[in-house]
């Protein structure tokens, strides 16, 4: 009981290391599951070590007589296929372990290919099967119509409010200009241009700018407008034409020449072949203005000012619900979103959309400054594809330290506990680069599966290594104890590997693509850490017996303690 305990509670926190990885990740559901697994692995053992063993003390001795296969007895009787197999391999593995680390470096090799392979993508609708009714639905409607995957680009000036002495001074500047234009027509303009710069200047002192700057300035002029006389009475008024001009300028999305880069940006997402339609202000005011002028297709632009886009603005309000403008732009016009429709849910597809668009500003800049910022379901799915990725190795990176370290206390030497590592490391490789040579996407379940892999893989290491130390000591050398290696435990392995791996494959019958990939490729990852540590581990053993067993630390390995070896 002693001897099996310490390997046992290895396995055991091993497993519940990789599972409780997945607890560090930004995604709160594979925290959950991690955790809830981690607990269960650990409530399992638990009772395992506990009932079992209470349960045999109620089993009589002679019905546990001549219990299971002795090793003794075996070798008088005709040994199965299977023990047969497992002996021949293990003279294979002691005989030419050259050959097998020399295939098994090749085997590493072609899987690093395979990762380099690896494309990081998913898309939610690929989680159904391919005669699944959604998937064939989305599949028409994609063909036929823009696309039915949304995604929001949103523009505003790149800063919002300035200093308020800019600001007046920039008001103070078009009215001067306005002035200019006004004083050989409208008399006492001059004067009153002066009162209204001193209230400015009034509201500048106060700290006020933009809507607020320009609604005290309007309430100003107004309460002129009450006491003027009729000489001055016209230029007030001209000057609530540029207080109105003004706010215009104001409203970014009024502005012919940014309604026009909008135009631009649309066609060049459409360019991209990805996006198969674009909706924004920009449409709107094109429609509404090419009606305006009795449908000519030539009218299908943006007016030249922003007086005459704001017509069309008010013309669209009073032919459909005022609210529904609000859809684009907000009612300050300082905001808009551009409606974009993929044919595709990929992620990478999204991810490029967002690249064309950050390159497509970069070179060419928007008439103002302007910032952009993505919003909506498809490209929630890249952010969270990015937390995935990023989450899922750290995770695997902190347990695959976590259990490294675990290792090197079982065994109490760095060098074991690197050995032990190597089938782990190898399975993981082979998984993943079959993954990228069959050109499977790299997506949310099969990024779980890395961290899952560590504790499923190390189990057959911990077993095969601590009872090949235990018979070494045994029979003394390698030679005599490889042999009994490759009877009862390599058998155990063998049979766990393939009774747990199997027991995974019904998930293939299930309706979701998740599930199905979660069976495969967990059967792959016992099946193949099964493999890797019943052919790998004896042939460095046979290599390294020399290192691995120095007389001088020749005690009983199998021990609670479990020393022996070298550090």
């Amino acid at each position: 009981m002693k001897t099996l305990f310490k390997p046992m509670l290895y396995t055991t926190l091993t497993t519940m290391a990789g599972f409780a990885s997945l607890a560090f990740t930004p995604i709160p559901p594979v925290k959950t599951f991690g955790l809830f697994i981690a607990f269960g692995v650990f409530v399992a053992w638990f009772w395992t070590m506990i009932f079992i063993p209470a349960s045999i003390m109620f089993i009589p001795k002679r019905m546990l007589q001549n219990f299971g296969l002795k090793q003794e007895k075996r070798v008088n009787k005709n040994p199965s296929k299977m023990l047969r197999f497992l002996e021949s391999m293990g003279e294979v593995t002691y005989q030419q372990p050259k050959r097998v680390i020399g295939v098994t470096v090749l085997l590493a090799f072609v899987a690093v290919y395979g990762i380099l392979q690896i494309r990081i993508n998913d898309n939610p609708i690929l989680w159904f099967n391919a005669s699944h009714p959604i998937r064939i639905a989305d599949r028409i409607l994609n063909e036929h119509f823009g696309g039915t995957y949304m995604a929001y680009l949103s523009l505003e000036p790149e800063v919002i409010a300035g200093e308020p002495g800019q600001y007046v001074e920039g008001f103070t500047k078009d009215l001067s200009a306005h002035v200019k234009k006004q004083e050989g027509l409208i008399p006492m303009i001059g004067d009153v241009a002066v009162q209204t710069n001193i209230e400015a200047e009034h509201l500048r002192d106060e700290g006020l700018l933009g809507g607020v700057f320009l609604d005290r300035l309007e309430s100003f002029i107004n309460n002129k407008l009450d006491t003027a006389s009729l000489e001055t009475m016209e230029a007030w008024e001209e000057m609530l034409l540029v207080i109105d001009q003004q706010g215009q300028k104001d409203q970014t999305f009024k502005q012919p020449e940014v309604l026009q880069y909008m135009a631009q940006l649309q066609m060049h997402l459409l360019n991209t072949g990805i996006v198969g339609k674009s909706n924004s202000l920009a449409d709107v005011v094109k429609t509404v203005h090419r009606e305006l002028l009795l449908g000519e297709d030539a009218a299908y632009r943006i007016p030249g000012t922003a007086n005459a886009v704001a017509q069309t603005l008010i013309t669209y309000q009073n032919s459909h619900r005022p609210q529904d403008l609000w859809h684009f732009v907000t009612p300050d016009y300082r905001t808009t979103s551009i409606w974009v429709q993929l044919k595709s849910g990929d992620n990478i597809d999204m991810a490029q959309v967002v690249q064309s668009v950050d390159q497509f500003i970069q070179s060419t800049p928007p008439p103002m400054p302007l910032k952009h910022q993505w919003f909506g379901l498809t490209y929630i799915n890249v952010i969270w594809q990015e937390k995935m990725v990023s989450g899922m190795l750290e995770a695997f990176i902190g347990s695959f330290v976590i259990v490294l370290l675990m290792m090197i206390v079982l065994f109490r030497s760095v060098l074991w506990g690197v050995l032990s590592m190597i089938p782990l490391t190898l399975t993981i490789a082979l998984i993943y680069g079959m993954i990228g040579l069959i050109g499977k996407d790299y997506d949310m379940p099969v990024a779980v599966l890395s961290s899952l892999s560590l504790g499923l893989s190390i189990d057959y290491a911990i077993h095969f290594l601590v009872r090949s130390r235990t018979l070494h000591e045994k029979y003394g050398t390698w030679a005599k104890a490889h042999r009994h290696a490759f009877g009862e435990p390599v058998r155990a392995i063998v049979r766990n590997a393939i009774v747990v791996g199997v027991g995974f494959l019904p998930l293939l019958a299930a309706p979701l693509v998740p599930y199905q990939t979660v069976g495969f490729f967990i059967a792959a990852i016992l099946l193949s850490a099964g493999a890797t540590t019943v052919v790998i581990l004896p042939a460095l053993i046979t290599l390294m017996e020399p290192w691995l067993f120095p007389q001088k630390h020749a005690v009983t390995p199998a021990s609670p303690d479990l020393k022996g070896g070298a550090f």
